[in-house]
C-alpha cells in the first residue's frame, strides 16, 4: 500500500485477505490439520489475519514472531552457520523456520516468513522489499523469494496475501492428491 492508498483498496485488501484466511481455515479443517507460523518481518500480520475467522482455533495452532536470530535458533532451531552463511533473509533460513515449527511443535502445517521490508536493511543482493516465504505440510514444501516494491507497509501487506495464497495452492495440492487415491 501506498500513502495514496484509498479507504476503498485498503478494505478491498482486507476482504481478499480474510478470503483467503478463510479458504485455509476450511481446507485445514477439512483435513484435520493445525497450522503454526513462524513471521519475521510480517510481525504476526499473517497470524493476526487468520484468528479473525471465527473458529481458527480448531485449525490454527498459534504463531511465532522470531524477529531477531536469537529467537530463530532458540525457538525454531535455525542453525547458526545457516545464518552466518546465508542470512536471516533467505531460502536456506526459512526452510529451517518450517522444519522447526513442524517438529518442535507437532503440526501437520506451517508457514514461515523472513524479510527486509524498510526503509532500512538491505545488503548487497537483498535490497528492501527482498521477502522469503515458505509453506509445508505433509511432506511438501514451496519457498519463494519475491521483491515487492512500496514502503514498509505496503512490503509486509504483500508479504502477507503472498503467503496465504501459497498456502493455500499446497493444501489444494494436498487435496487433490489424497482424492486421486
Amino acid at each position: 500500500m501506498t500513502e495514496s492508498t484509498t479507504n476503498r483498496e485498503a478494505m478491498d485488501l482486507f476482504s481478499e485477505r480474510i478470503s483467503l484466511a478463510r479458504a485455509v481455515g476450511q481446507k485445514l479443517k477439512a483435513a484435520g490439520w493445525l497450522l503454526a507460523a513462524a513471521e519475521s518481518c510480517t510481525g504476526g500480520g499473517v497470524a493476526a489475519v487468520l484468528t479473525e475467522i471465527p473458529g481458527s482455533s480448531e485449525w490454527f495452532a498459534g504463531g511465532l514472531v522470531t524477529y531477531s536470530n536469537d529467537w530463530k535458533k532458540r525457538l525454531l532451531g535455525v542453525r547458526e552457520e545457516t545464518l552466518a552463511s546465508h542470512g536471516a533473509v533467505s531460502q536456506e533460513t526459512v526452510a529451517e523456520m518450517l522444519t522447526g515449527l513442524l517438529k518442535k511443535h507437532k503440526v501437520q502445517a506451517a508457514l514461515a516468513v523472513s524479510g527486509i521490508a524498510g526503509p532500512g536493511g538491505a545488503v548487497p543482493g537483498k535490497p528492501v522489499g527482498t521477502v522469503f516465504m515458505g509453506v509445508a505440510c505433509k511432506g511438501k514444501t514451496h519457498i519463494q523469494c519475491c521483491l515487492f516494491p512500496g514502503n514498509r507497509v505496503a512490503v509486509r501487506e504483500q508479504s502477507v496475501g503472498m503467503t496465504l495464497r501459497m498456502l493455500l495452492q499446497l493444501l489444494e495440492e494436498k487435496e487433490k492428491n489424497i482424492d486421486s487415491l
